[in-house]
């Protein structure tokens, strides 16, 4: 399983680069000032930082105690894509709305738009980080790892 540290330089990369892309892509696609955007990426992304350790570590927590290992197939990566977004989801459309000063519906739309483009950044950047720091435990041999299904 990752360790604190690890998982803080998960949690911060994950945020800091999706802030540079989703600034000027939000910016663009929604016609708004980059300024407001910022806002709301900046404050999307505290709120997202803090679920996003709490989500992970209670995900591989249970992976492990399901499984016996914290190793995930595509399966497991694209429930666990759609479940993280799915919580930010509940929390963001009042602050979209409110901060942008758009009803609820138009608050939704423009977080379903975030949340295509942050399932696809997720499951990439989750893919792309365990490659770049592989856990010891994905080298033992099969019969001493449990792969999930």
């Amino acid at each position: 399983m990752r360790s604190p540290l690890d998982r803080l330089r998960h949690t911060l990369s994950f945020e800091i680069v999706a802030l540079v892309i989703i600034i000027p892509l939000g910016s663009a696609v929604f016609h708004l000032p980059s300024g407001d955007v910022g806002v709301v990426g900046i404050v999307s992304a505290t709120l997202a930082t803090l679920w996003n350790y709490a989500y992970n570590v209670a995900f591989d927590v249970a992976l492990q105690r399901l499984c016996g290992t914290t190793l995930k197939s595509l399966g497991l990566r694209v429930l666990h894509a759609l479940l993280f977004e799915l919580g930010l989801l509940v929390v963001l459309i009042p602050f979209i709305a409110w901060y942008l000063a758009v009803p609820l519906f138009e608050a939704f739309l423009m977080d379903a738009a975030l949340t295509v483009f942050y399932v696809v950044y997720g499951f990439s950047f989750n893919w792309a980080y365990d490659r770049l720091f592989p856990l010891a435990e994905w080298d033992l041999p099969p019969n001493e790892s449990k792969t999930p299904n």
